[in-house]
């Protein structure tokens, strides 16, 4: 095969991964909408932790930074998957705030806040300090250590579901798109030779390989 058709190859297999992530990583986006269909007919956040979401959020704009054609260049897949994700997880957070009681609101409020915070920082320590390369690996190794924090926030759940004895509260296709989707972003973090992308796949499927 020559060099061109071998370079062709990759590319086509690339973007298929990087499709595939974004559509599976689109279902894993919207699996929370019964639980907040049930908040909101309960009008109570019940016994549902917001945390997850507080995590999903700060991950979702690191890595669309990381994404972004200022940072690494030819990963859009990783910029565009990461807005949507964005989108979903800052709706489901208003949604969590409009219906906790006054304790879980003020501090939900305060972890936003907080999130949007370290994330303007992060950009503007990136830009003022960081060239290329050396930007993309501080925000690279930034997205790593919040992907870290996000595989970690089931934890809480598991502990729910172990004192209620019950898995309503840690739904299997969530699971499983998660777990999918990490197969694939770590297929295209492999063919676009991206170690960040991949290794920051790779405790997602194992995580979810284990439960």
């Amino acid at each position: 095969m020559s060099e061109g058709g071998l370079f062709s190859t990759y590319s086509v297999c690339s973007d298929a991964a990087g499709v595939a992530g974004n559509l599976l990583a689109f279902v894993l986006f919207v699996s929370p909408i019964p639980t907040f269909k049930r908040i909101i007919i309960s009008k109570s956040t019940e016994q549902f932790s917001g945390l997850p979401y507080i995590y999903a959020l700060l991950n979702c704009l690191i890595c669309l930074w990381y994404g972004m054609p200022i940072v690494s260049s030819g990963i859009i897949f990783v910029a565009t998957v990461n807005s949507v994700g964005a989108i979903f997880q800052f709706v489901y957070i208003i949604i969590f705030i409009v219906y906790a009681d006054k304790g879980k609101k003020m501090k939900m409020l305060g972890l936003l806040l907080a999130v949007f915070s370290v994330f303007a920082i992060i950009v503007f320590v990136s830009i003022r300090v960081f060239e290329p390369p050396n930007r993309q690996l501080f925000v690279g190794y930034l997205s790593v250590f919040s992907l870290i924090s996000m595989f970690a926030s089931p934890l809480f759940i598991i502990n729910l579901v172990i004192r209620t004895k019950s898995v309503e509260y840690m739904p299997f296709y969530l699971s499983l798109a998660t777990f999918l989707m990490s197969l694939s972003f770590f297929a295209y973090g492999m063919l676009k030779q991206d170690p960040f992308i991949s290794v920051s796949s790779y405790p997602s499927i194992l995580g979810k390989y284990a439960f």
